[in-house]
């Protein structure tokens, strides 16, 4: 009987050291939760960008005004008969002029 008791004992014993320390532990789930939160956040924000960019695709798609202005913006599209004139601020030209040997 004393074997028994004392055998029960160790198995709780070693049952108890595996839920505080081993893996699947209770410090474990709380890592692993906060680790879900966070890629949780991450996630959103990629959702949020991916619908943004969805909304251009479909605008760029349909509407050609957001077309010009894109190739405009992006690639420096003029059109024919337009003039483009370039400006050029001599106070940040006079800077990178300085910097360059």
């Amino acid at each position: 009987m004393r074997w028994l008791m004392f055998f029960l004992v160790a198995i709780l014993v070693l049952l108890q050291i595996r839920l505080w320390f081993g893996e699947g532990s209770i410090s474990n789930k709380i890592t692993l939760d906060k680790q879900w939160d966070s890629q949780q956040q991450i996630n959103e924000q990629h959702r949020l960008r991916n619908r943004l960019i969805a909304q251009e695709v479909e605008s760029l798609k349909t509407n050609l005004d957001s077309l010009e202005e894109k190739a405009r913006k992006d690639l420096g599209m003029i059109k024919d008969g337009e003039v483009f004139y370039l400006v050029i601020d001599k106070k940040k030209q006079s800077a990178t002029d300085r910097a360059e040997p």
